[in-house]
């Protein structure tokens, strides 16, 4: 495919040659013609003689001087500014070298000698047929496309008249396709207001976005201030989603000062756009420096977060990196990413249960890794209150299990991924993960190794969480779920949420429950309502939204902290740190190895809530059983 592609290539650049020669030949012997009043008797017959013999030279000359200003290597049907001042110089060119060969170099030849005045006339004549033939091209494909598409085009409101928006412009109208049209410009500066950009007015402020949406036919709205902070972001796209135009957004102020992606490269505004409050952003390479060159081990690697912890940690040369997990799936397709990026890796992979003491025992023995990542867990919520006693074995006592092996075989830092439902639980799952918090802590206090958590709310696009739910139940044609109208939930990405866990390894002193400060919560109606216009829909008439009632375990709310726990602030000021809370120990040990006992001979009865109960006295047992 690739060949008959560079075959094509070929093939335009010889015609494309070819007709500057036609060029060529038409503006010497008309610049001749002209310079004679247009009439042929008028012209001296050794002029002609003249330009005979040596107008092929002239051509040849002109198509390696075209060449050299690369008019082969551009596209016609993106002919543009750019386009007509390289055939400008191109042509300038071309006529000067003409001029210096039979005026400097052969001027005691007579044979060659023309008038002065036709070398100017030459030089506007080959300008204007060079970029005649391109840019008739370019209008006569445009046409096409509009002929192909029943010469509709898409109505575009732009917003932001800054550099950005200028450079949108720019592209839409030198795109070969010309399927755009901006029809209008919204900016908040009320100096723009009523100006016009390339030819397209302002209208106004986002105060104007609906009104002008309608006004004139907007089906396409494009976001062009890169430069904007998330929640500026936020409240303009959720003004334009109640437009039922299709969105689009310009990167962000990083990623084109990175190099990473231009101005001009659009995207669909997605749901984390509409969180409304800005990215975490962590130095990674500044706190990054205690993995290097050190063993790094970490359970759970193949699930969202864990596998994302993999690829920050491989890129900072650990001494080796070692994944457990005991879904092999997961764990062989980050074993493949990784030895393709990052070959000189030394990676092992494991297929191991957190919850098998000996086997982790065996697995800390053998490589005595310096830094655990925790990440192995039960997390869907209505499963675990389904199976109380697998969340309790694998949440609480695989915890366990790998922390004692931390502490044993001297390990210098374990991190264990927490969640914001730990705090004052109602489900087993919340329950589990605190008692999980408890049990490092406690280790804290007794071990040379530095024991943390990290505590944060749902992960946007992480496996089981809402927002694929809800994708997969729009590309179905609905309906989409929402347990309840009120239910609220905290959200962040995978890459915040990796950031967290990996600030929270440079922080980590012992004991600490790292929080995210996580700005306003979102409302699931709100997520679900969003993504249906997002993708085009209406909400209600082409998806309908059902709601199902809370599940088993779930609440209406999530908190991130405990009251008692209090928030200290670290240097980063979006990550706080929840105190410790004094517990009598012993009991908790003691309290540990009765619920050990009831999951083991009792696991789906009510002996094992009410033990956690006591375990957790925040946990709030099912009306049933209280």
């Amino acid at each position: 495919m690739s060949g008959v592609i560079k075959n094509n290539r070929i093939i335009k650049r010889i015609f494309v040659a070819c007709m500057d020669v036609i060029c060529v030949y038409f503006s010497a012997y008309f610049a001749l013609l002209l310079r004679f009043d247009l009439k042929i008797s008028n012209v001296n017959p050794e002029f002609l003689e003249a330009l005979f013999k040596y107008v092929p030279f002239v051509a040849v000359e002109t198509v390696l001087v075209f060449a050299i200003f690369r008019l082969y290597n551009s596209l016609w049907s993106y002919a543009g500014f750019n386009e007509l001042q390289n055939i400008l110089v191109g042509s300038f060119t071309a006529s000067f070298v003409q001029f210096l060969v039979l005026h400097v170099f052969l001027k005691k030849d007579s044979s060659y000698i023309l008038p002065r005045s036709y070398y100017f006339l030459f030089f506007v004549f080959l300008f204007l047929s060079a970029a005649g033939i391109r840019f008739v091209y370019r209008t006569l494909r445009l046409r096409a496309i509009q002929k192909s598409t029943g010469g509709k085009k898409i109505r575009v409101m732009l917003i932001g008249a800054g550099d950005s928006g200028h450079m949108i412009l720019r592209e839409i109208a030198s795109s070969a396709v010309g399927t755009r049209k901006v029809v209008c410009i919204i900016d908040d500066d009320p100096a723009k207001k009523g100006s016009y950009v390339h030819g397209v007015k302002v209208v106004g402020g986002r105060d104007k976005i609906i009104e002008a949406a309608e006004k004139y036919n907007v089906s396409e709205i494009i976001i062009a201030i890169p430069s904007a902070s998330r929640h500026t972001i936020s409240e303009i796209a959720n003004i334009c989603k109640d437009t039922e135009c299709n969105l689009k957004i310009t990167p962000s102020l990083d990623e084109i000062v990175n190099g990473q992606v231009s101005v001009s490269v659009l995207r669909s505004v997605s749901v984390e756009d509409l969180l409304g409050r800005e990215p975490v952003r962590v130095d990674i390479d500044s706190i990054m420096g205690y993995v290097t060159g050190k063993t790094i081990l970490i359970t759970g690697g193949g699930g969202s977060i864990g596998s994302e912890i993999c690829r920050q940690v491989a890129a900072k040369e650990p001494k080796r990196l070692i994944i457990v997990d005991i879904y092999e799936n997961n764990a062989y397709d980050i074993q493949n990413e990784l030895k393709m990026t990052h070959p000189e890796l030394t990676l092992t992979v494991l297929i191991a249960s957190v919850r098998n003491k000996a086997r982790i025992d065996s697995i800390f023995e053998t490589y005595r890794p310096d830094i655990v990542f925790h990440a192995a867990a039960h997390k869907h919520v209505p499963l675990m209150e389904d199976s109380p006693g697998e969340a309790i074995k694998n949440n609480v006592f695989g915890t366990f299990n790998t922390a004692s092996a931390a502490d044993r075989f001297g390990a210098k830092r374990f991190v264990l991924i927490s969640t914001d439902k730990a705090v004052n639980p109602t489900s087993v799952m919340g329950a589990s993960k605190r008692i999980c918090e408890m049990i490092i802590q406690t280790f804290a206090r007794r071990s040379k190794t530095e024991f943390v958590a990290v505590r944060f709310g749902n992960v946007l696009g992480s496996n089981g969480s809402v927002i694929p739910l809800f994708k997969k139940q729009i590309a179905a044609g609905g309906p989409v779920t929402v347990t309840h109208p009120d239910i609220i939930r905290y959200f962040m990405t995978i890459p915040e949420a990796v950031s967290l866990v990996l600030q929270a390894g440079a922080y980590a002193k012992g004991g600490e429950i790292f929080v995210l400060e996580m700005g306003e919560p979102v409302k699931i109606l709100d997520l679900a309502t969003n993504l249906i216009k997002l993708s085009g829909l209406v909400p209600g008439e082409d998806i309908k939204i059902e709601f199902t009632g809370l599940r088993p375990g779930e609440k209406l709310y999530e908190e991130l902290l405990m009251a008692e726990e209090g928030m200290k602030d670290t240097a980063n000021k979006l990550i706080h740190i929840g105190r410790p809370i004094e517990m009598d120990e012993d009991n908790f040990f003691e309290k540990l190895t009765e619920l050990k006992e009831f999951v083991e001979k009792e696991p789906d009865g009510e002996s094992v809530r009410k033990c956690i109960k006591e375990l957790v006295p925040t946990y709030i047992l099912p009306k049933k059983e209280q």
